[in-house]
């Protein structure tokens, strides 16, 4: 056991997971790629939980962060903040909601109870509707709306959690239906639960479940939903924490897959856009955002360091296109998993779109969960210089690929390579 990693375990909580037999400490980072203290190289296909969205150490970015550091760091939202109103600008622009207002967190699991604050106060109902296999965040609220019992610690909770069918795809009792019945199926269960149930406040989901294995519905889903949704006035809140700021490749949010009966009500975001700085945030129609009767404020959300951050990340994704190199990049890099998943009898399932892959593993010749090797593939991925994230819901496991937007064909190859030799390895 290593020095740092000792001393990690005498301070800190039992529960703060870490990855690998022998823990990483990462030292700096440049593009695609990561060092750690012994100096070893790593292609990263996780960055940071989805969080290093354009690179490591972007030029752009780092110039940014320090020219705004020389003049102030903060001083919280009691004072105007040029940087905090150009980003919600732009942002708001962005969201494809209508009258959009915009307030700033410092990470997603603030930015959905935010979100939930808002729509329980809008609609004076504390029951709220969530995706089974769902993670929305560690918070006490957002744990008690995570359809994910490993990452949900308490049943307690402020709100009444009714779990709605549709997040997972290839599993389920709706798994053999072809995708116009499934979604017929789930809406018609959506109806039936509501028929059991005062009206709840609001519909929260992830256009891609990311904790839960880069699982989704069909395009569309939440589009049928929003039509039953509206005939309650239930609002919709598209958690977009990981899908968000055009991952997916073929959208800039999630929720466009699922647009057809127009944006959601209220939208979450953090992760990608801060490139690491800790920017998270709530988009919703002037009338939820301002219906709170009370003072609030923010004493680090939208701090003018992390605003200078997330504008130079922001204006370089958009000059450079990196959603169309995630649809790209993406593309090729899903095809070259299949084929390789085609020959291994341990993978169930490569799934996802753009730069947000899921490989779903199980033991051979069943249909059970396989963390056992999922955590063996990490390692050997590892080993290989490749650096990849893990997740997964009720009894799967899945290996997480989320790597920086801008990375190119050759190191998109490069990664691919190392997995298949890892999966190979188990398999």
């Amino acid at each position: 056991m290593n020095d740092l990693f000792a001393r990690h375990r005498q301070v800190l909580p039992d529960w703060l997971a870490l990855y690998y037999d022998e823990p990483l400490e990462i030292t700096h980072g440049e593009g695609r790629h990561v060092w750690d203290a012994a100096g070893n190289r790593y292609l990263d296909f996780f960055g940071g939980i989805l969080t290093t969205m354009t690179a490591h150490a972007l030029p752009e970015v780092t110039k940014a962060v320090s020219e705004q550091a020389g003049r102030i760091i903060h001083s919280s939202t009691l004072y105007l903040n040029r940087p905090m109103v150009e980003l919600a600008e732009r942002i708001a622009q962005l969201s494809g909601i209508p009258d959009a207002r915009v307030f700033f967190t410092t990470s997603g699991t603030e930015a959905n109870d935010t979100a939930l604050l808002l729509a329980t106060t809008y609609r004076r109902t504390n029951t709220v509707l969530a995706m089974r296999n769902s993670y929305h965040g560690r918070s006490f609220s957002a744990v008690g709306i995570t359809g994910n019992k490993g990452w949900s610690p308490t049943s307690l909770s402020p709100l009444q959690t009714l779990y709605v069918h549709g997040g997972v795809r290839t599993r389920g009792p709706f798994a053999e239906l072809n995708d116009r019945d499934f979604i017929a199926a789930c809406v018609d269960d959506l109806r039936d639960l509501l028929g059991h149930t005062r009206p709840p406040a609001a519909l929260i989901a992830e256009p891609i479940q990311g904790v839960g294995g880069f699982t989704s519905p069909p395009d569309g889903l939440y589009a049928a939903f929003r039509k039953v949704l509206q005939e309650q006035g239930i609002l919709w809140i598209a958690d977009e924490v990981q899908t968000g700021w055009g991952r997916t490749g073929e959208h800039f949010w999630g929720w466009q897959a699922h647009g057809q009966s127009g944006p959601p009500d209220i939208l979450t975001f953090a992760k990608g856009i801060g490139n690491g700085s800790s920017i998270g945030g709530v988009v919703a129609r002037a009338e939820i955002m301002n219906c709170l009767d009370s003072n609030s404020i923010s004493t680090f959300g939208g701090t003018q360091i992390t605003m200078a951050a997330g504008l130079a990340n922001l204006s370089y994704l958009l000059e450079h296109d990196l959603q169309g190199n995630a649809r790209r990049v993406g593309g090729l890099l899903i095809e070259r998993l299949r084929g390789v998943a085609a020959q291994l009898p341990g993978v169930r399932e490569v799934r996802g779109r753009g730069l947000m892959i899921g490989v779903e593993l199980v033991k051979p010749g069943t249909d059970e969960a396989d963390p056992k090797s999922a955590s063996a593939i990490l390692e050997a991925a590892r080993e290989g210089g490749l650096l990849i994230g893990k997740g997964g819901g009720h009894n799967t496991s899945a290996l997480r690929i989320a790597p920086p937007l801008s990375l190119t064909v050759t190191e998109a190859e490069e990664g691919a390579a190392i997995l298949e030799q890892a999966l190979r390895s188990a398999y």
